[in-house]
């Protein structure tokens, strides 16, 4: 009876709760699904984004747009279901950048060499995942970059936001590289005006508070912005074009060219630290990092997300990742597999609601992102700083990731610093065979000129 109880306060009971682990998790149903719907508005300019870049580099638009769309929901009901973790999956902006403008128009490869490419990156990232090498960059992250990575991805969420509305933008003319847009701007305006009501209603713990704030905006957006147009409800959707289907177009054979290797291994090392990174930083926010400091099912995580990249080739898109956005949700209570599967059900409702993507203005999301940015900042109360060379390594790491707009990077010049700081410092002995490994790994990838 006891248990009846318990269960009926919590919200849950019955097969989600104990296949999801939702009560166990300190969470309920309703959080969880709010928690889902809050990602899948925050990361839904992917599908507009997408097959916007891909687009400019030749691909058709109209099948790169259901393809985005199933990978978003392959990766995430994945994760979902088979991890169960709060872990939304989508196509990585930055690699579909790199995709469109420097594998398609800067080295000119065709398409289906490029789809190739993202497939074998994702078979190889695969690999990495199952074999463990993963898992072992992982368990050899040192604590302060570890934080300082969380630290870092908050800033960069923080800069992605405010440069979406406009509030800070590209500089130029002489001086920094950025400056502040115009304050009195609507998009501006709605955004500090939300972020402001996210700030009261989370003070108040009231449930849904983030997800309310972006409809609220969207709806007020709907009404008084005119570029934000209702362009109808439904849309019959196709993966074949004017130039046939990109599903199974790939060219393995040519991605195995010895001069487009380099490229899929810079595809590979840049999502091995990139998407581990993310992972690391989301699931920590979301309170599921273990006593030991691993990540509650991180192996599955890390193989759902590797994975996903192979269907991308297969189907048409650019690879994917664990997005950053997540941590919207994971603000909002999610964490549990519910979440991101949520997220993956919504993704496969858009492939035929496309026009309803469209009443979610980037004003309507950034606030959230930016709440999520400034509680990511909180790593830095985690951060040692008795031991002043692990603690500085991670908040050179953070500086340098939104400085430079790469996590990678980030990571990078942390693991160095922490290497040559502890030497130095005559701690050698404080430092793992492992963490040098990777260190030494890392300088010869940016030495070598295939960062990405």
């Amino acid at each position: 009876m006891a248990k009846q109880d318990m269960a009926a306060q919590s919200g849950n009971g019955g097969f989600l709760d104990s296949y999801f682990s939702i009560s166990a998790r300190g969470s309920s149903v309703r959080q969880e699904l709010v928690a889902g719907l809050t990602t899948f508005l925050a990361m839904v300019y992917s599908i507009i984004v997408v097959p916007n870049m891909l687009g400019a580099a030749g691909f058709e638009q109209g099948p790169v747009f259901v393809a985005t769309c199933l990978i978003a929901a392959f990766g995430s009901l994945l994760m979902g279901l088979w991890a169960k973790l709060p872990m939304a999956i989508g196509c990585a902006i930055s690699l579909t950048a790199f995709t469109a403008f420097s594998l398609v128009l800067g080295q000119g490869l065709s398409i289906p060499v490029a789809l190739g490419a993202i497939f074998l990156m994702g078979v190889l990232f695969t690999l990495i995942s199952v074999t463990g090498v993963r898992q072992w960059i992982l368990d050899n992250l040192p604590s302060g970059i570890a934080h300082g990575t969380g630290i870092g991805i908050g800033l960069f969420l923080l800069l992605i936001a405010t440069n979406g509305v406009g509030m800070v933008i590209k500089n130029e003319g002489a001086g920094l590289p950025v400056q502040l847009g115009e304050v009195t701007a609507f998009p501006v305006i709605m955004t500090v005006l939300g972020l402001a009501a996210i700030f009261g209603l989370e003070r108040r713990k009231v449930p849904g508070g983030i997800l309310m704030v972006i409809i609220a905006i969207s709806i007020f957006g709907l009404i008084f912005d005119p570029k934000v147009t209702w362009q109808g409800f439904f849309a019959m959707p196709s993966l074949t074009g004017e130039k046939g289907s990109l599903v199974g177009s790939m060219d393995l054979l040519g991605a195995l060219n010895p001069v487009v290797i380099p490229t899929v291994l810079a595809l590979v090392m840049t999502a091995v630290f990139d998407a581990t990174g993310t992972i690391r930083a989301v699931a920590g926010q979301a309170g599921l990092i273990n006593e030991r400091g691993h990540i509650i099912s991180g192996g599955k995580a890390l193989t759902a997300d590797s994975v996903s990249s192979m269907v991308a080739g297969a189907v048409g898109g650019a690879p994917a990742a664990v997005y950053i956005e997540s941590a919207a949700g994971t603000a909002a209570g999610g964490k549990t597999g519910l979440t991101a599967t949520l997220v993956g059900v919504l993704f496969l409702l858009m492939i035929f609601l496309s026009p309803l993507s469209y009443l979610v203005p980037a004003y309507a999301t950034a606030p959230a992102l930016m709440y999520v940015g400034l509680l990511m900042l909180g790593n830095v109360t985690k951060l040692d700083f008795n031991d002043s060379v692990d603690a500085l390594s991670g908040m050179l790491c953070a500086v340098f990731i939104v400085l430079t707009c790469n996590i990678v990077t980030g990571i990078m010049l942390g693991f160095v610093a922490l290497v040559i700081g502890r030497l130095f410092a005559a701690e050698w002995k404080k430092l793992n065979i492992g963490t040098v490994i990777i260190a030494v790994a890392l300088v010869v990838f940016y030495a070598g000129g295939w960062a990405i």
